[in-house]
């Protein structure tokens, strides 16, 4: 616990001006990011009398070894440049609005030829056009089933559409009249996009003069006696008043906007969003945080906005943001919206009418989600602590860890070898600084080599880091150079803010270093657990003790009995089986497999499997690839001449021979022969196929192929 007057600035060291702060720890990881209008009145808070302080604010400033401010000309730009740090930073003191789960939204790619009706969650891709957030996503698929009626756009994947155009044959959708079918011609790329608009516009809240069209051709068409016609009009106009029906008109004068609301107490706040498109509440959301410090509403609504806001532009931003209070000085967060949005937003609090009963019910909507995260938390945040105090007194620790690294060895029969990294702080999972890893050459041969590589290279460039900067990396959730530019997490699992932001304000903040690639990762923990039991734990201590590490707690974690093993124990500790402590190493343990199994799998599927041809010596995975691209299986393959395989580009005169006598020398087994009709049983031969996403796919694969996962 550091003293805060160790690293108190000097009086009139800080400048009396607007700026943003950012305090660091002993390992010059940033904690925690805020702005103010007065570096210096605000600064002088953080450094007086701890008992006067809230206690997380109390927590933050004794963790911290340092601060640091940057002072900029106006409040916009303190704004935008704290929201761009907490981007890159993710500092674990910073209010964050989250919850646990990703909300999905109705997207239309309008980036694509033919553009795409789908669910979609996550991050936001430019050229997508965005409708929601809804609560679940069946609510967005029984919208898009009533107004594909009507706007009959493309939904199939990109593997359906491309297989249905190379078949000719539109899916179902296509033949019940859900969908253009595109893939097969029978509308244009001009007439589908203007059909997307359309549909875009509808969701949009853009109904009256759709629905007022439709109404007139009906009518045409009863007139010139097309029943039929006016039926199937009539038809799509119900269909479409039952999606609006779905969505109450809660304004009036198809107003655009978003309303929040927050509920708080003294350490937790909860914010909810509703989304209000053409009068109609188009979709929900909300969000629970700790409070990091005493801290105002309007504080906690900027604080809201920035988040809301920050990756939006255009008209994903609404004309008028409603708020139980402003924050202070509003100006500058009305002009950050109004930049955002590219036109002027009108941020406000509601003070009669219709829109202030609709922040009424908002309100209670934030309340009772603070009351319901509290009843369920409130165990959490005690069950956590005692389970890091039960793993410190079991191991013999000088304090809690409150941070954990574990690591896990996958591979299939020794291919494939891979490793993870997982990290718990207080307790819970940072899934953005999760690692991974590929093992080559000997290592592969068993887990404990396995584990002593990982180890060494992961704690290797810790230190070669630490040499070479004279101070800690911030570990920023990037991709962890120790892969080698192979060991790229997935989206699902990185966290967000891998690549450079740029504000309106021309503030950039970048996540890469000065030569491109990512920053290295290199936050220590305070206790290394390793899946599996003594000889495992040898190795990763034996690792840390020939780097010089000796500061870092280890221990292992062993399957079948959940033994905890500690380097040179010849026994292991024995935790009671309710013990919080195994449990959470449990979940940690469980966690890195998981990480581990999830990687294996997808280099498996990737390895390239095509049956007769691996057998082919001096034919690389590209060539493979391209044979069988370019005759659509082995067996079509078999009976290929060799000047049709010498026409595969790569393939030349001498290989197409090769590839011609390993295949006849690959004869299939004798058919087999119905004894009662002597009639040959035909049997298909199981064959390796290009699949719809023009990857290569296989079928039937001999039992000594697929092996136990580990």
């Amino acid at each position: 616990m550091a003293d805060p007057s160790s690293y108190r600035p000097r009086p009139g060291e800080i400048p009396d001006s607007p700026g943003v702060y950012r305090f660091r720890d002993e390992h010059r990881r940033v904690i925690y990011v805020g702005k103010a209008k007065s570096l210096r009145q605000r600064l002088a808070n953080y450094f007086q009398d701890l008992a006067n302080l809230h206690p997380r604010t109390r927590t933050m400033v004794t963790t911290a070894a340092s601060v640091e401010w940057t002072v900029v000309s106006t409040e916009v730009e303190a704004l935008q440049l704290e929201y761009s740090w907490i981007k890159e930073y993710d500092p674990r003191f910073n209010v964050k609005y989250r919850d646990d789960k990703s909300y999905p939204y109705l997207a239309v790619t309008m980036n694509e030829e033919f553009p795409r009706v789908q669910v979609m969650r996550g991050h936001k891709k430019k050229g997508v056009r965005y409708f929601g957030p809804y609560g679940h996503a069946w609510a967005i698929r029984d919208t898009v089933d009533l107004l594909l009626r009507v706007f009959p756009v493309r939904t199939c994947s990109a593997g359906v559409f491309k297989n249905a155009a190379r078949t000719g044959r539109p899916c179902l959708l296509g033949y019940i009249g859900k969908c253009s079918a595109p893939c097969v011609g029978r509308i244009s790329p001009e007439d589908h996009q203007e059909l997307a608009e359309e549909f875009c516009d509808f969701m949009a809240g853009r109904t009256g003069t759709y629905l007022r069209r439709l109404e007139k051709q009906m009518m045409e068409a009863a007139e010139e006696m097309e029943y039929e016609r006016a039926a199937r009009l009539r038809d799509d106009i119900e269909a479409l008043k039952k999606a609006m029906e779905k969505n109450a008109v809660v304004l009036a004068d198809a107003t655009d906007a978003d309303l929040i609301a927050v509920a708080e107490d003294e350490l937790e706040a909860a914010v909810q969003i509703f989304h209000v498109r053409g009068g109609r509440v188009r979709g929900q959301r909300g969000w629970v945080t700790d409070k990091v410090e005493e801290i105002t509403t309007g504080a906690l609504v900027e604080h809201a906005l920035q988040q809301l806001y920050g990756e939006e532009t255009g008209d994903a931003v609404p004309k008028e943001v409603l708020v139980p209070a402003l924050p202070e000085p509003a100006l500058p967060a009305q002009e950050w919206l109004t930049g955002r949005r590219g036109a002027n937003v009108s941020l406000r609090i509601p003070q009669r009418g219709d829109k202030k009963a609709l922040m009424e019910t908002v309100q209670r909507n934030a309340q009772q989600a603070l009351t319901l995260h509290k009843t369920k938390r409130a165990s959490d945040l005690t069950t956590r602590s005692r389970a890091l105090e039960e793993i410190a007194e079991a191991l013999d620790l000088d304090s809690a860890p409150l941070r954990i690294e574990c690591y896990d060895i996958s591979h299939l029969q020794g291919d494939d070898v891979v490793a993870s990294m997982v990290v718990f702080e207080d307790g819970l999972q940072r899934k953005s600084e999760y690692r991974r890893f590929q093992i080559k050459g000997f290592a592969g041969q068993d887990d404990v080599r396995s584990m002593h590589e990982v180890i060494t290279r992961r704690f290797k460039r810790y230190l070669a880091e630490k040499e070479k900067t004279g101070e800690w990396a911030d570990g920023s959730g990037t991709e962890d150079s120790l892969t080698d530019g192979e060991g790229a997490l997935t989206s699902a699992d990185m966290g967000a803010g891998a690549e450079a932001f740029t504000g309106t304000d021309g503030l950039t903040s970048s996540l890469k270093d000065d030569e491109g690639r990512p920053k290295k990762f290199a936050y220590p923990p305070q206790l290394v657990v390793v899946d599996g039991g003594q000889p495992q734990v040898a190795a990763a201590r034996r690792a840390l003790d020939e780097l010089g590490i000796d500061d870092i707690a280890v221990c292992g974690l062993a399957k079948r009995l959940e033994e905890v093993w500690l380097p040179g124990d010849d026994d292991p500790v024995i935790l009671p089986r309710t013990s919080e402590g195994l449990y959470l190493l449990q979940r940690v343990r469980d966690e890195a497999h998981r990480f581990a199994i999830t990687y294996q799998r997808t280099k498996r599927a990737k390895r390239f499997r095509a049956g007769p041809l691996d057998d082919v010596p001096g034919l690389g995975e590209t060539r493979k690839q391209a044979l069988i691209k370019h005759f659509g299986s082995v067996k079509k393959l078999r009976s290929a001449t060799i000047e049709q395989i010498q026409a595969v580009p790569g393939i030349g005169r001498k290989t197409a021979e090769t590839i011609a006598a390993a295949l006849a020398a690959a004869v299939p087994a004798a058919p087999a022969v119905n004894t009662a009709t002597g009639e040959i049983i035909e049997e298909e031969e199981p064959e390796t196929t290009a699949g719809s996403s023009g990857e290569p796919v296989t079928a039937g694969l001999p039992d000594e192929r697929r092996g136990q996962e580990t």
